[in-house]
């Protein structure tokens, strides 16, 4: 298994001017790495949509690749995402998701059956075009480059060691994340929110 501050380095380096959208613990390794400023959403607050988030700007965008960097509880709390997901069928789609059986962000809890459903397996029957399973950073690096290079969506599997949550949480809010890429892609900066 790797860590996830290594799988994000490796993400990090063959992002190559993707669109990213991350989910719960995710969130502080990307941006550790300098990576969660320009082209980046952050989905907090909302346990699970990180995929939905990501599939409505790979519609929106579909010129930009979009990696969703989600959790396995993530992922579970609203597991019919990959059969949206894999309904629209983007091609620009990629979704990072890192299994370690836990629901670190509230508590580093087990996952209700880790160990007995596999997350390829369901993305493949939910209609996925592929499915990757990688334990190890040096794969992750080897495979990387040709997977964001194939159609998606494609889900990648990525084993994580179990860590201890980590906050604090962005400073940055979701509304201003998201005025950031409306000015970027649509030249329509969102007005403040009154205080």
């Amino acid at each position: 298994m790797m860590t996830r501050k290594d799988a994000v380095a490796v993400l990090a380096e063959g992002r190559n001017g993707a669109i990213s959208v991350g989910a719960m613990q995710a969130i502080m390794a990307w941006h550790a790495a300098g990576q969660g400023t320009a082209d980046h959403l952050d989905a907090l607050g909302c346990m699970g949509s990180a995929s939905s988030l990501g599939l409505g700007i790979a519609l929106a965008r579909p010129q930009h690749k979009v990696i969703v960097l989600d959790g396995d509880g993530c992922l579970l709390m609203q597991l019919g995402s990959l059969v949206t997901v894999a309904a629209q069928a983007p091609t620009n789609f990629y979704h990072f998701i890192f299994e370690n059986g836990r629901y670190e962000t509230s508590g580093n809890q087990a996952l209700p059956g880790y160990g007995r459903f596999d997350l390829c397996h369901l993305a493949a029957a939910a209609g996925y075009r592929r499915a990757v399973s990688v334990d190890d950073a040096s794969a992750l690096r080897r495979l990387l480059p040709e997977i964001l290079a194939s159609p998606g969506p494609v889900l990648i599997r990525l084993g994580i060691a179990p860590d201890e949550p980590v906050t604090p949480w962005p400073k940055v809010t979701m509304s201003e994340q998201i005025g950031a890429l409306r000015a970027r892609f649509l030249g329509d900066p969102v007005v403040a929110e009154a205080k």
